[in-house]
């Protein structure tokens, strides 16, 4: 399996009231996994800096990969960037 990084910016308006980001957060979350099946969920971090979120996701399948980045930007009211990313190990060995 590839693995993916989604780095996420969360628009100001979507967390005008709290009670509502958290729901939506589910939504987004079981949206995914329904449409989705092929994307493996890693894990998640909030972040300070340029980016809200950070998003580990495995997949063979990029185009669920591009699907899960986009119902976060269409649900979760969020600018993504997605990148595949590579174990530095295995980096070094192509070097």
């Amino acid at each position: 399996m590839s693995t993916y990084i989604i780095l996420s910016k969360i628009s100001p308006n979507a967390l005008h009231k709290p009670d509502d980001f958290l729901k939506m957060a589910d939504t987004v979350k079981e949206k995914i996994r329904k449409e989705c099946p092929d994307v493996v969920w890693k894990d998640s971090y909030a972040v300070k800096g340029q980016y809200d979120v950070v998003d580990i996701v495995e997949s063979n399948d990029p185009g669920q990969v591009d699907k899960a980045s986009m119902i976060i930007r269409s649900h979760g009211r969020s600018d993504t960037e997605t990148m595949q990313a590579s174990p530095w190990k295995d980096f070094l060995k192509a070097l």
